[in-house]
């Protein structure tokens, strides 16, 4: 059997049989399993190193049969609904009781995402049950873009790698909590704050991360780790601190004076937000233990995807 493919049948057939597998998505690769199958999501925390208190989104095609999972979508879910899914927005709401606490980390709460990538939305639909699935990376680690992104992580540990190309938006999905009173963002991500708020013709707050029992996926305070020491924030300070012949850099549109060419990730020349986004895990995965002792990465405007980018690389760098 092929390890990596594009073949939808065979990736469905396994998480019917309770394994775990691969799967594309717009923001980017997961690590699934059969959402309704505690055994099988274990799996997932076996083969991440995830710890059991970080919960995980669970994956459908469409709100069709939300409400076998959910017990409430309350007034703000329809007018986001329309506007942004299929997409990178995680909707948390009151959970039924068919839903495991494994997948909830006991809250009584879970995390819904209708992704867009076709691959990934052909495969939801062909399985009469969600599928929970984090990114498909090591605990902590960076978040996988591409198909040889995951093999490279987990080489034959997994039943299948579903290979839908390069994810387009890059950073995982915006999360906000439907389960109270008010709106709050728990994760920023691939959509944007300003994108929600405009819908629901209201200011939305957002909370920063956490250190325990998150009430959603990726919220916890060091996330992200490139496997070499990151700083963030401003390059000129950070600059006069490092040897910049061992030195890396991510920036936003602009070349880093005195930092090797090769060394150098320039997110967009252009100075777009949703390109540089897209190009984000990618660059933080690229450097050379070798070549290069610590990755300086700059502030980004924060606004749009670049408030999103900055929460990544602050979490990236927390030691």
């Amino acid at each position: 059997m092929e390890s990596m493919g594009s073949d939808i049948s065979l990736a469905a057939e396994l998480l019917s049989e309770g394994k775990a597998v691969a799967i594309p998505t717009e923001t980017v690769y997961g690590l699934a399993a059969n959402a309704l199958d505690a055994k099988a999501v274990a799996q997932i925390f076996e083969l991440k190193k995830r710890p059991a208190f970080d919960p995980l989104i669970i994956h459908l095609a469409s709100a069709d049969h939300l409400g076998d999972y959910v017990k409430d979508t309350g007034p703000y879910f329809d007018a986001l609904y329309q506007a942004f899914s299929p997409g990178p927005l995680t909707y948390v709401f009151p959970k039924q009781d068919i839903i495991p606490d494994i997948v909830t980390a006991g809250h009584p709460t879970v995390a819904v995402r209708f992704p867009a990538h076709p691959l990934c939305q052909s495969l939801l639909q062909k399985l009469d049950f969600p599928l929970a699935a984090p990114s498909a990376n090591l605990f902590g680690r960076v978040s996988p873009t591409q198909a040889n992104h995951v093999a490279g992580q987990f080489g034959d540990s997994l039943a299948y790698i579903l290979d839908g190309g390069s994810a387009q938006v890059g950073l995982e999905s915006t999360i906000i909590d439907l389960s109270q009173d008010e709106p709050i963002v728990l994760r920023l991500g691939g959509l944007s704050l300003e994108a929600i708020e405009e819908v629901l013709d209201r200011k939305v707050p957002y909370t920063r991360s956490s250190s325990s029992n998150p009430k959603a996926p990726g919220m916890l305070s060091a996330h992200y780790s490139p496997g070499i020491p990151l700083t963030h924030g401003n390059l000129d300070l950070n600059l006069n601190k490092v040897d910049r012949k061992r030195c890396g850099s991510i920036s936003f549109c602009k070349k880093i004076s005195g930092i090797p060419d090769q060394n150098q990730r320039i997110l967009s020349p252009t100075g777009d937000l949703k390109e540089a986004a897209s190009k984000l895990f990618a660059a933080m995965r690229s450097f050379d233990k070798n070549e290069v002792d610590v990755i300086l990465a700059e502030e980004f405007p924060n606004e749009g995807l670049g408030r999103a980018i900055n929460d990544r690389l602050r979490r990236a760098s927390v030691a």
